[in-house]
Order: structure tokens, then C-alpha cells, then sequence
């Protein structure tokens, strides 16, 4: 995997757009896929929480560790069996089950780390996202990036569907499934073509959803 070649900027981003989802009265949270801390350090500085990460790369992992309260280094599938059971309040996914060889494998053995009436959070690419849609459909091409929905490091597609019937199929119960990041790019021509135009889902990159498991 080419995880050291990524833009500058991809382990330090903060998403601020997925803290509304996340209960300030959290007191225990690990964000899986944590970079260097960054976004995990403003969840501690907003809830007072205690903040966890896994992080796949070591130097970042090492960072993290300055800031949070613990840190796995490595692929999170390694660690998830080393996690306290019934701990979590918040479990957050932020662009990372679709890096995973078995995303679903993943949600299910997270279940057991959540506390009653504990969340995942997660925010998922769209594989319909119109500039990788449009591509496609008109290009006949399937061309990776060095990051976003072509991401070349992703092993997993999905669509919004996609990702609300994996959640269901696994017997969580998806409280939040929205589009996020919408697009204000949509090419003029689109507007022409009604079964496009009326799946508005191409707007959105990512899809964020906030799920739960009795």
C-alpha cells in the first residue's frame, strides 16, 4: 500500500464537519485512522473526553501518541481484540473502512468495545460522486488518485446504499445517513441528463452515518 506517498496534509486533517455528530457528552472516544491526532486532539479539547486512535503509520501513530491518551500503532484489525469491551462511547471511522480488506468484519468485532447506547461514526466515500461517476459513464475510465472518492490505497467501493445496507445487514441501527461536502462543481451539461440529475447522491463525495448496536 502506498501510504507514504500521500498529498500533504492527508494525516493531519481535521474534520470538522464530522464533529456535529459527535455527543459532547462523550467520555470515551478512539478514532481509528487517528494521523498524527489532530482531529482526535480538538474531540478532547471539545468533550474533555478520553481519546484513543489506531493509526497504520508509525511516525504519525508517534505523533498521535503526544496528545491522546493511548495509541495502537498498525493495521487496526491487529489491535481491535486488545481494546477494553463494553469501553467506548464514540467509535469514529473517518476514511478508513473503504482502506480495509474486510470493512464488515470490522463493524462487527467493534460492536463488542461499545458501551450500551455507544455510536460508530463514519464517513465513506461515494464511489457515484460525479467526477468518478461522469468518468466512467463518458471516459470509459477507472483511474486512481493519490487520494479522495479514486483514492488509490482503497480496497473497498462504496454508494450510499451500499453503505446503509452494510450497516443494516451487520444489525446496527443507522440514525444519521446523509451526504456531506457537497459539490458545487456539477457540470451544466449533467442538468441534461433527467436519471442523472434526479440521483442527487452525485453531488456528495462522502456519505457521513452515525449508527448504534444493542
Amino acid at each position: 500500500m502506498d501510504y507514504e506517498n500521500k498529498p500533504e496534509g492527508y494525516y493531519n486533517n481535521i474534520r470538522y464537519e464530522m464533529l456535529k455528530y459527535l455527543p459532547l457528552d462523550a467520555k470515551t472516544v478512539i478514532d481509528i485512522g487517528c494521523g498524527d491526532g489532530s482531529f482526535a486532539k480538538v474531540i478532547k479539547e471539545r468533550t474533555g473526553a478520553q481519546v484513543w486512535g489506531i493509526e497504520y503509520m508509525k511516525d504519525e501513530a508517534l505523533r498521535a501518541e503526544k496528545v491522546l491518551d493511548k495509541v495502537y500503532s498498525g493495521p487496526c484489525e491487529d489491535h481491535l481484540d486488545q481494546l477494553p469491551k463494553h469501553f467506548f462511547d464514540v467509535v469514529y471511522f473517518n476514511d478508513v473502512l473503504e482502506h480495509l480488506v474486510d470493512p464488515y468484519t470490522v463493524l462487527e468485532k467493534i460492536k463488542v468495545h461499545l458501551k450500551p447506547g455507544g455510536i460508530v461514526i463514519s464517513s465513506i466515500p461515494n464511489i457515484r460522486y460525479h467526477n468518478a461517476l461522469i468518468k466512467l459513464l463518458f471516459n470509459k475510465e477507472w483511474e486512481y488518485k493519490g487520494s479522495g472518492v479514486m483514492d488509490k490505497t482503497h480496497l473497498r467501493f462504496f454508494t450510499g446504499k451500499s453503505i446503509l445496507k452494510m450497516y443494516e445487514s451487520l444489525g446496527y441501527e443507522v440514525q444519521v445517513h446523509e451526504g456531506i461536502n457537497k459539490s458545487r462543481s456539477l457540470k451544466p451539461y449533467l442538468y441534461n441528463i433527467p436519471l442523472l440529475f434526479t440521483h442527487l447522491d452525485i453531488r456528495y463525495p462522502q456519505y457521513a452515518t452515525v449508527a448504534s448496536f444493542k
